[in-house]
C-alpha cells in the first residue's frame, strides 16, 4: 500500500510509523523544496507529472520497446510501478523513465542539499545498481543520485563533483530491497553525505567541502538513460523530492 510522505524534520526525527521526506521552507529556517513529484494526480493528457514545489519543471514519460510506467491506486493517492527486469536472452527490453529539464535551482554548488523518495522494491529486482534518481552523470560535469547497489539492496548516495570523475558513496547499513516500503534520503552538508532509511542515519560518507555540483543535465527517475547496459530501477516509487538548504 502507498507509503504516504509528509515534510519532516532537518534532522528526520519523524515517527518510523509515520514515513516523511522534507520539511517545508515556513517550518524550518533556511529549507526550501525545489522539487516534488508525489503522482497523486497522475497523468495529464499530454502525460505530465506536476511539480508541487513550484520550482521544477513537470516530469515527462520515457520509453523504449513497449515500456510502460504503471499508476496504482489507493485509498490515499497513487504510486507508480517500472517495468520488470528482463530476462538476459531478451532481444528487446521495455523500459521506462521520468525526465524533467535542467534546473538551476537543482544544481547546489557546494551548499546544503537533500534528495529522496519512497521506495518498494525486492531484491530479485535488482538487477546492477538501480538508479532510483539523478541530476547528471558520473563522467560529465557532475552529480547527484540515489540508487539501491546490487550487494544485498542497500540505499546508496552518491555524489561527482565538477572537474573530477571520483564518486562519493554513502552507503546504508540495511537494505531496502525487501519488498517493503521506506523513503530513503539523501544528505550533503559541508564535507559529509549521508543516507538516511526511514528517518535514521544509516550510513555517512566524508566529501570534499569544495565539492562542487552542477551540471546542464535533466533530472532522471527510474534509470539514467536507455543503454543496454542501464542501471534501470524495476520496483514501485512515491514521493520524489529535493530540498535545498
Amino acid at each position: 500500500m502507498k507509503v504516504r510522505a509528509k515534510l519532516l524534520t532537518l534532522l528526520l526525527l519523524a515517527t518510523p510509523a509515520v514515513p516523511a521526506l522534507a520539511l517545508s521552507a515556513s517550518a524550518a529556517t533556511g529549507l526550501r523544496t525545489v522539487m516534488r513529484y508525489t503522482f497523486d494526480a497522475g497523468p495529464t493528457a499530454t502525460g505530465r507529472i506536476a511539480d508541487l514545489s513550484g520550482v521544477a519543471a513537470p516530469l515527462v514519460m520515457r520509453t523504449v520497446d513497449g515500456g510502460v510506467i504503471r499508476f496504482l491506486r489507493t485509498t490515499t493517492g497513487r504510486y507508480v510501478g517500472f517495468p520488470a527486469p528482463c530476462a538476459r536472452t531478451a532481444t528487446t527490453c521495455p523500459r521506462a523513465l521520468f525526465e524533467a529539464p535542467d534546473n538551476a535551482n537543482l544544481d547546489p554548488g557546494t551548499n546544503p542539499f537533500r534528495w529522496g523518495a519512497t521506495v518498494y522494491v525486492k531484491q530479485w529486482q535488482v538487477i546492477g545498481s538501480s538508479n532510483v534518481m539523478q541530476k547528471g552523470v558520473s563522467d560529465t560535469q557532475s552529480q547527484w543520485k540515489l540508487q539501491v547497489g546490487a550487494n544485498r539492496g542497500k540505499a546508496q548516495c552518491v555524489v561527482v563533483g565538477r572537474g573530477s570523475s571520483q564518486a562519493y558513496v554513502a552507503r546504508s547499513s540495511v537494505t531496502v530491497a525487501d519488498g517493503t516500503w521506506h523513503r530513503v534520503l539523501c544528505r550533503r552538508a559541508g564535507a559529509s553525505l549521508v543516507v538516511y532509511v526511514d528517518g535514521v542515519v544509516r550510513g555517512q560518507a566524508a566529501i570534499p567541502a569544495t565539492l562542487e555540483i552542477g551540471n546542464d543535465m535533466p533530472v532522471r527517475i527510474g534509470g539514467p538513460n536507455f543503454n543496454t547496459t542501464s542501471d534501470m530501477y524495476h520496483g514501485y516509487l512515491d514521493d520524489v523530492i529535493a530540498v535545498a538548504g
